[in-house]
């Protein structure tokens, strides 16, 4: 028995400095990791601080592009894109790809092909629906929700968004998603200023157990986002809504290849309002003509003779009683210059040439100053230069003038390449006692975390080519231009107030440049006025090209129907009164307007029939009977006009069909409401139903076009009574 024992006794000997040697050694290596940090040569501090902590990405904002007085005009706003479940293993997963495919392809316009196909991928746990499905709105979210659709779910995201739709495109151009998910502007100020504009995400980074939950007492370190810079820009939201207005207005009645508008404040050089036509809708990117064409060089026809007579003005070549032979001015070794008329008006005076827009008579006036001087004013004017316009796109013009015969037809407009916004800052000159502005279209760059002023832009002078004398001079013949019997713009004069201006009639090259087109209707028409004329408050210029027009309509009525729309409404509401103009008025006074009283805590029942009594459309909003706030008061009207009355009671919202989309944004500044659009013309429906409850930052989306023209006429007739009544 004893050997066994010793046996028994020596094995377990045995394992015991066996297990004593394993725990030296272990004992060794976890002293020396503790005190070295380090295995295998690799520090083990941070691998354990990636096992073991997390991070949450802290998204920052794209800045948001404002109008001169901060409402939005290109902001962030929330989407959602569209995924599909396909792992039948979850319990919410597509079912029927060919009936989800049916119900969700007319929602999000896509082919139901595609769709199924895409519904129906193999192996797949998880897919999204292409472009279509990505950064739709939260209306078409809760379209595709109503359906309630097995295996159709939404991730939150971002995208840029455009609340006015066709609004000052050219020039806010648009931003978009690139392949990673960024959002990259392309075009415009989101271009040019899209390193400003860039946000950059910020985390969180906090200790979790090994599940991924925080701990209790986690140890966080944030890095906050860096939200863009926002700019605001010099243009006035509801001017330039004046402007596009009117672009429609005239692309509807006359469907013209091209149309231009610049309103410009002439004493500061800011761009208040600029539009084209054909434009396009930044959130959904029709674009037909990526070019601004109030930046683009062209012909600018007899708008260019502003310029020549305030050069013979300041070299006193131009006497204004001096007759001249109108007709036919001959050019030496060239084809003789002609009046427009061919014939001329016979002996006429300077005066008359002006008003009358005599070639005849401009060429002369060049001729008299001569070549070197006429063309030092062209330079002084800064019509052979870009003007530097803080906005992309802008391409300089050529000034013709290695003959004669070029030299004395670009005094009135033709042969020289110049653009719009070349002769808004030559005009400003006209407008500003000599002074000349240069145009720009951003106000100042802020960083919104701080407030700060990153960047700011300020009226500049850029020369001095008249001095104020005869500025005031030029404005007195010009206008003649629009109040003369023998003036060609007659069409273009507002009741009510005294405008000053130049009509232009460009011709257009043909298309192998050979000579020019010929026909009624194949031409630019442009008008650059002034208003008030003894002290001009703005400056706006406006051209058509190719107008469809009938055998009787004269070729300044598209462009008149634009300058006075906009030069009109601009004016009223920068509150600039009509005064009495020197000529008689055809119109009886009351179509000048009617003055709006405060309203503000008098009974609404009263205050509705005080503004019908003078002819104009209040709009109550609320169920109470005494008025609390109203958009407009001491202002002078036009007949027919809206007035938006505020009362004490429950707001409801009203029938917009019909409104323009001005009297959108009046009525959703008084309510606080958030406004978007889609399409152009008058409001044909809107998402806030009629009589529904209103509260502010309510998002109001209308849709535009022509109201009631698919309806019967029992409806239509309907409509209009309704729009004639006082609405609740």
């Amino acid at each position: 028995m004893f050997p066994k024992n010793k046996n028994i006794n020596t094995g377990a000997a045995i394992l015991i400095l066996i297990f004593a040697l394993l725990f030296f050694i272990l004992a060794v290596r976890f002293f020396y990791i503790q005190a070295t940090g380090t295995a295998e040569g690799e520090t083990l501090a941070p691998i354990a601080q990636k096992k073991y902590t997390r991070q949450a990405t802290i998204e920052g904002h794209r800045g948001t592009i404002y109008d001169r007085k901060g409402k939005p005009v290109a902001e962030d706003t929330g989407a959602y894109t569209v995924v599909a479940i396909l792992d039948k293993k979850q319990s919410n997963y597509v079912k029927n790809p060919e009936k989800t495919a049916e119900k969700l392809a007319p929602i999000l316009k896509m082919d139901q092909d595609d769709l199924e196909e895409r519904l129906s991928k193999k192996d797949r746990i998880q897919v999204e629906l292409g472009s279509k499905g990505r950064d739709i709105s939260h209306s078409v979210k809760t379209k595709i929700e109503n359906l309630k659709l097995p295996g159709i779910a939404f991730i939150q995201d971002s995208k840029r968004f455009y609340p006015n739709g066709v609004f000052a495109s050219h020039i806010i151009g648009y931003a978009q998603k690139n392949e990673a998910g960024k959002i990259i502007g392309k075009m415009g100020i989101e271009e040019i200023f899209d390193k400003q504009l860039t946000e950059s995400d910020g985390y969180v980074k906090y200790e979790s157990a090994q599940n991924g939950l925080k701990l209790p007492n986690p140890k966080e370190s944030i890095k906050a986002p860096k939200n863009g810079d926002n700019i605001y820009l010099t243009l006035d939201e509801q001017i330039q809504t004046f402007v596009e207005d009117a672009l429609n207005n005239v692309e509807k009645e006359y469907e013209p290849e091209k149309a231009i508008v610049v309103v410009a404040n002439p004493k500061t050089g800011e761009i208040l309002g600029m539009g084209n036509r054909p434009s396009f809708d930044p959130n959904i990117r029709d674009i037909q003509n990526y070019a601004n064409e109030a930046l683009m060089p062209f012909e600018p026809g007899s708008t260019m003779k502003i310029f020549t007579l305030a050069a013979a003005i300041q070299e006193g070549v131009f006497h204004g009683s001096e007759l001249y032979q109108s007709g036919v001015y001959n050019v030496p070794n060239s084809a003789p210059i002609r009046d427009h008329n061919r014939t001329g008006w016979g002996p006429i005076t300077f005066d008359e040439g002006v008003q009358r827009s005599s070639n005849v008579a401009f060429a002369m006036l060049a001729d008299r100053l001569g070549a070197d001087r006429y063309r030092s004013y062209l330079h002084k004017f800064g019509l052979d230069q870009k003007t530097g316009i803080d906005i992309p796109g802008e391409k300089s013009g050529i000034i013709s003038y290695k003959y004669k015969r070029d030299q004395l037809t670009t005094a009135f407009g033709q042969g020289s390449l110049i653009s719009p916004i070349q002769q808004i800052q030559g005009a400003t000159a006209i407008a500003n006692g000599g002074k000349m502005m240069k145009p720009y279209l951003i106000k100042k760059v802020v960083d919104p975390s701080t407030n700060k002023i990153v960047e700011e832009h300020k009226p500049t002078e850029v020369g001095q080519p008249v001095t104020g004398d005869t500025a005031k001079k030029v404005l007195d013949e010009l206008e003649k231009v629009v109040t003369s019997e023998h003036g060609t713009g007659q069409t273009f004069a507002i009741p009510g107030y005294d405008v000053a201006g130049k009509t232009g009639t460009a011709q257009i090259p043909k298309d192998n440049g050979k000579g020019y087109q010929f026909g009624h209707g194949k031409n630019i028409f442009s008008f650059m006025g002034f208003a008030p004329k003894d002290d001009p408050k703005l400056i706006v210029y406006v051209a058509v090209k190719k107008p469809k027009l009938t055998p009787q309509e004269a070729g300044s009525a598209p462009s008149a129907l634009l300058f006075k729309s906009v030069m009109k409404n601009s004016l009223q509401y920068l509150k600039i009164d009509p005064e009495e103009t020197k000529k008689e008025q055809n119109d009886p006074p009351a179509e000048i307007g009617v003055n709006v009283n405060s309203y503000v805590g008098e009974p609404a029942e009263e205050a509705v029939k005080d503004l019908k009594d003078k002819g104009l459309k209040p709009i109550l909003v609320g169920k109470g009977n005494q008025v609390e706030d109203q958009d407009l008061s001491g202002e002078r009207l036009i007949k027919g006009e809206k007035v938006f009355l505020r009362t004490n009671g429950d707001l409801t919202m009203p029938n917009l069909t019909g409104w323009s989309y001005r009297d959108v944004l009046r009525f959703s500044n008084m309510l606080e409401l958030k406004p978007s659009r889609v399409g152009d013309g008058y409001v044909t429906s809107q998402n806030l139903k009629v009589g529904s409850p209103v509260k502010k930052d309510d998002y109001l989306i209308v849709e535009l076009g022509r109201p009631g023209e698919d309806k019967p006429k029992e409806e239509k007739k309907e409509d209009e009574k309704k729009q004639d009544e006082p609405q609740e």
